[in-house]
């Protein structure tokens, strides 16, 4: 009997970890399929606001129609392959992508609930503002549209596994992917040229509703112009600044109040002809209002230094207004005090040189609810300042006001007059009814707190010359034609973001020592006025001689006699014309 041979032992199976086993389970791509696929949902599902803009009027029963949407497909998503593959590796490809459609996520959000349009302007605002304003915005609907367009597709990116290969071959598959893919862009661009041309003439801001394309070039060109800007002190403005003669033959010295505005639009306020009464106080008060006035910007980042300064929106020039002095300077080189009295979030570096206060958490009892004062914190210990003070002084309130959307803060509820009244951070579960009501209760008691600030003045006036002006910075939207708040880029904004109120109260004795016919004044009430009046009216109503000043942008100038400037053989570089830039 022959003897079985013997069996060879069964082959030992070779171990597999967690990990391996995990990644045989999962997909694998190449790393430019992830990013087309990243491409190609982030224009789907995070661009609506492009699409309903680059498409409105198209008639979708003629092919033509569908080819010209295709072609845009085609365009961006092109364009957003090549930037992320020029970008990206292997190892960089997933966490690129994630931060992508995560920016996209939230950027779609706002643009869907406010209709803002993504320019440098707003992502300046948003880098600017301070905790408080931000969780107004950040609601509880939002967290819903982030999971679901944000967080669960950049959980899908590092689900997939990124295909292996060898550097030759992922080289020369990188390479045909980025001409493939400009191919592609080029192409569609060539068949649609005309009409894409056209578009992006006639709606040049639809750059900013691309998304995340805008938000990558408007952090870009923040962060590039942010490293630009000068670190060292700003160039002097007014260096020959001084009081003029006519000081001599005063016996008072001058105590005037800026008050700056936040988000005030000119349409909704009854002394410019609104319907509604939200101006009551200052009715009874003798005050000079002037119905016509333009703001220098839709934002606050870019209106407040603008305002001060000696460019103004005439000759828009960013860098020269925030590397020149502003009309502060100049006051305080003259022999004012000059003192910023701040509930917002901050001076955006206008009172750089100037003494400064917050007041927005002063915990003032009765003023400040939930960490937030209401605007008379602004006035809390004036009496001492004016008290303590020598010689003249000039005081900047620069208010909360109406900052949206979380109207219903700005006031107390003593101020609810207008009802019912939208009391929602999310300003898309109001009523257009609700959410003006909520508006104009802010200005109602915008209006109180500057009735407030004259009843502080007319209680100086036994031992200074008074006054106030008051200037928004900007307007606002409503809802009306879909838009909301502010912020548009300057080009296409609507008048109710660029129209704000202006006014002035002078005091009978600051009014005959400075030579100001008020009749005068009234009558040209309706004249067009702008930001661009406020530095030159500052120094022309207070009798402060300089070079820089130019009579024809004081709104006082034709209403008062004009003291002799000084004459200097030749005017500085800031008289010169720049020319006039797009914000």
């Amino acid at each position: 009997m022959i003897p079985a041979a013997p069996q060879s032992p069964a082959p030992r199976p070779i171990p597999v970890s967690p990990a391996q086993r995990a990644r045989l389970r999962r997909p694998a791509l190449t790393a430019e399929a992830l990013v087309l696929l990243g491409a190609s949902f982030m224009l789907l599902a995070g661009n609506g606001p492009f699409w309903r803009a680059a498409l409105a009027g198209r008639d979708f029963s003629q092919i033509s129609s569908w080819g010209f949407a295709a072609a845009l497909f085609a365009i961006f998503g092109g364009a957003y392959c090549v930037f992320a593959l020029l970008l990206s590796t292997r190892w960089t490809v997933k966490p690129l992508l994630a931060l992508l459609i995560l920016v996209t996520a939230f950027a779609s959000w706002f643009m869907e609930r406010y209709a803002i349009y993504l320019d440098r302007s707003m992502v300046r605002n948003l880098l600017q503002t301070d905790v408080r304003e931000a969780a107004d915005l950040l609601t509880w609907a939002l967290v819903p549209h982030v999971l679901l367009f944000g967080v669960l597709p950049a959980a899908l990116v590092f689900w997939f596994d990124i295909e292996r290969s060898g550097w030759l071959r992922a080289s020369m598959r990188r390479l045909a992917w980025l001409l493939g893919c400009a191919a592609i862009a080029g192409l569609a661009l060539w068949l649609v040229f005309a009409d894409f041309a056209s578009l992006m003439r006639n709606q040049t801001a639809l750059r900013h509703l691309m998304t995340p394309g805008n938000a990558v070039a408007a952090l870009t060109s923040e962060a590039w112009l942010h490293g630009r800007r000068p670190t060292g002190p700003k160039s002097v403005v007014g260096a020959d600044a001084r009081l003029l003669e006519s000081w001599g033959k005063r016996t008072r010295p001058v105590l005037f109040v800026l008050v700056v505005g936040e988000t005030a639009r000119a349409q909704n306020f009854s002394l410019n002809g609104y319907a509604r009464q939200t101006n009551p106080q200052l009715a009874k008060r003798d005050v000079l209002n002037f119905s016509n006035a333009k703001a220098c910007g839709t934002s606050t980042a870019v209106s407040l230094p603008c305002m001060f300064s000696p460019f103004g929106r005439a000759n828009y020039d960013e860098a020269k207004i925030r590397s020149h002095e502003s009309v502060l300077d100049v006051l305080q080189r003259a022999g004012f005090k000059v003192l910023w009295r701040d509930n917002q979030s901050g001076c955006k570096g206008v009172c750089d040189g100037v003494a400064a206060e917050q007041v927005g958490s002063a915990g003032i009892d009765g003023i400040c609810p939930e960490g937030q004062c209401f605007d008379e914190a602004l006035l809390h210990g004036m009496e001492g300042i004016a008290k303590d003070a020598s010689g003249n002084l000039f005081v900047v309130m620069h208010q909360m006001g109406s900052h949206g959307p979380t109207y219903f803060k700005r006031y107390p509820a003593t101020f609810r007059q207008f009802t019912p009244a939208c009391e929602n951070e999310d300003l898309r579960h109001c009523t257009p009814a609700g959410i003006v009501n909520a508006y104009d209760n802010s200005l109602l008691y915008t209006d109180f707190f500057l009735s407030k600030v004259i009843g502080f003045l007319q209680g100086a006036q036994a031992r200074y010359d008074t006054a106030m002006l008051y200037v928004s910075d900007h307007g606002e939207s409503l809802g009306e034609n879909g838009l909301y708040l502010h912020g548009m880029p300057y080009a296409i904004a609507p008048d109710v973001q660029t129209r704000v109120p202006l006014l002035t109260w002078l005091s009978p004795g600051f009014a005959s020592s400075f030579g100001i016919d008020t009749a005068c004044l009234r009558s040209r009430s309706d004249l067009p006025l702008s930001h661009d009046n406020l530095f030159h009216s500052m120094l022309g109503v207070l009798d402060i001689g300089t070079q820089v000043y130019d009579a024809k942008l004081d709104l006082f100038a034709p209403c008062r006699p004009l003291p002799a400037q000084p004459a200097l053989p030749e005017p500085p570089a800031l008289t010169v014309k720049l020319p006039q830039t797009a914000l």
